[in-house]
């Protein structure tokens, strides 16, 4: 990561701007809330790596903030607590938080565990990488593995015809792009496309092992008039 992302939440004005100006100038692009309502919102909005939550703070608490984020993001979070907040501490590490530091801190303890944190965090998207050059194909809950010709949801085997394995493997590896199905066709088949009704058949049935709900598809998406594709997450 050329420039490491960190969000920065605390209510506390004069704490948020000092660790705001130390971290930018150690290189790293600051977003900053002051509450947990105004930290999720940007997590939406800005690809973060590293959030430092305050745990006391009005509209949502940090504990909150990190249960709500650790349903969809894998990022350290690191919690500041109070002397008096011991408790807290241990809430906080049991629902996901990555480690905590208490107040009044100094800024090379806080830069120190941050960069310790990064650290691990690069080399875990890199054993995503390395995964996924290994033709393995993850989005979400949704994983292919082109080596077994297996694909699985929620860690759930689920058995696809070796047309459909093709199908879902043309769409998994681009993720967000949409095929027609003529597209489709000339790429799994190896031939001019001719009629493309068979391809919606094997796109029902796609969905009918992979979604929980295929009438609202987490994965596999419609675009009406254009085509097919893999939702990304």
């Amino acid at each position: 990561m050329e420039s490491s992302h960190v969000l920065v939440v605390e209510d506390d004005k004069e704490i948020l701007e000092g660790v705001s100006i130390y971290l930018k100038n150690q290189g790293y692009t600051v977003f900053k809330a002051s509450n947990g309502v105004e930290g999720l919102d940007i997590i939406e909005k800005e690809e973060i790596h590293l959030a430092i939550v305050d745990i006391m703070m009005p509209r949502m608490d940090g504990i909150t903030m990190t249960l709500k984020l650790r349903e969809k993001y894998e990022f350290p979070v690191i919690m500041l607590t109070a002397k008096s907040e011991e408790i807290d501490k241990v809430t906080g590490l049991n629902i996901g938080a990555d480690d905590y530091v208490t107040k009044p801190f100094t800024p090379m303890e806080l830069l120190a565990r941050v960069n310790s944190h990064l650290r691990r965090y690069a080399k875990y998207l890199n054993v995503l990488e390395e995964k996924k050059e290994d033709n393995v194909y993850l989005i979400g809950g949704l994983e292919l593995n082109e080596n077994t010709i297996q694909v699985m949801v929620d860690q759930t085997q689920v058995k696809l015809t070796p047309l459909e394995f093709k199908i879902l493997a043309l769409l998994i590896k681009n993720p967000g792009r949409v095929f027609s199905a003529e597209e489709i066709y000339e790429k799994v088949w190896n031939e001019r496309a001719v009629g493309t009704d068979t391809i919606m058949v094997h796109i029902r049935n796609i969905r009918e092992k992979i979604e929980i709900n295929p009438k609202n598809p987490k994965y596999l998406k419609v675009v009406w008039g254009v085509g097919y594709k893999i939702e990304k997450q």
